[in-house]
């Protein structure tokens, strides 16, 4: 007489094939919300080709002047052998474009494109980036105050918020900017227009990632970790930078990426209203300013430095549109 099999509790009436089908097999891992947020952004290739080129484009203002050094490449050099004298037209097709100068030469000087946008690739990216900065850094502290503590706090700091919405912002920057030209705060030269123009978009922005950061805060304050926190004696302080701030990482990071571009774009305005960055530095909005009287001799003069641009704003437009799916897809 045979002895009955012994089973384990778990594989009582289980059939040998079902118990021998699971060996081997990984264990099921969990994920954390980073990865589950990465997972989301691979899937949008729209985002990801945006997410290439900005990192491009982040690494050629990095890299602007170690790339001028290696190819010979002088933003300001002139060719005037490349210029017609008598219509100031870079002489040969499409802007005088040769192996020597891709993307051709800009008219009455003969100065090379691709190394004048190459230059002006750092000028814009540092004072978007700054200006950036500085308007989260204000935003999201004014913010996190007005939604937490509410009451007369909130109102104060959203009434400063409406006034700074409703303030001539390019008028002030350009008074601001025409009237630092000489000098100021021990500056001169480019450090003061570029501090000028980080200050003057920074200080007069922040009210945007204010109003966003307000509304998240509101909305996080009557979570339950927030009243957990509380009830344990936690302070406001406390609150605010450990239970608080971690969770606005996300939408932070988001219309962070959103006002870079809008940050280009208003450099660009300035320097071609002539009030930001001085010649002979090369800026794209100033290209853009000096291409306007020269538009008839060389069109193509005015498209390279819009097409730099249209590309570096769509790129970040597109990765924020990818982070904001991926960070938060209940909003998509």
């Amino acid at each position: 007489m045979t002895a009955p099999i012994e089973t384990t509790p778990g594989q009582a009436g289980a059939q040998p094939e079902a118990i021998l089908s699971g060996v081997g097999r990984k264990a099921i891992e969990g994920r954390s919300l980073g990865q589950i947020a990465w997972t989301r952004f691979k899937r949008d290739k729209v985002a990801v080709a945006g997410g290439i080129v900005v990192i491009c484009l982040v690494l050629l203002a990095v890299f602007s002047k170690l790339i001028e050094k290696v190819f010979g490449l002088d933003p300001n050099e002139f060719h005037q052998d490349l210029v017609d004298p008598n219509t100031v037209a870079p002489k040969g097709s499409f802007g005088g474009m040769s192996w020597a100068h891709p993307l051709g030469v800009d008219p009455q000087y003969g100065r090379d494109l691709l190394a004048r946008i190459i230059e002006g690739s750092w000028v814009s990216m540092l004072v978007a980036t700054g200006a950036t900065l500085l308007s989260v850094i204000i935003g999201v502290i004014a913010g996190v105050v007005a939604g937490f503590y509410g009451g007369w706090v909130d109102s104060v700091i959203s009434r400063a918020m409406d006034t700074f919405l409703a303030f001539p912002l390019l008028l002030f920057a350009i008074s601001i900017s025409a009237s630092l030209q000489d000098g100021a705060f021990g500056l001169t030269g480019l450090p003061l227009r570029i501090s000028v123009l980080i200050f003057v978009i920074g200080f007069f922005n922040w009210p945007y990632m204010g109003r966003i950061i307000r509304g998240q805060t509101l909305s996080l304050r009557e979570r339950e970790f927030v009243e957990a926190a509380r009830s344990l004696g936690a302070r406001g302080p406390f609150i605010l930078f450990r239970e608080l701030l971690p969770n606005l990482v996300a939408p932070i990071l988001v219309y962070s990426t959103l006002l870079i571009p809008t940050n280009i774009l208003f450099e660009a305005a300035l320097s071609f209203l002539g009030v930001g960055i001085a010649p002979p530095q090369a800026s794209w909005g100033g290209m853009l300013n000096s291409a306007v009287d020269l538009f008839y001799a060389d069109p193509q003069y005015m498209v390279v430095p819009g097409l730099a641009i249209f590309i570096t704003v769509l790129a970040f437009n597109l990765l924020g549109d990818g982070l904001r799916d991926a960070l938060d897809p209940r909003g998509k």
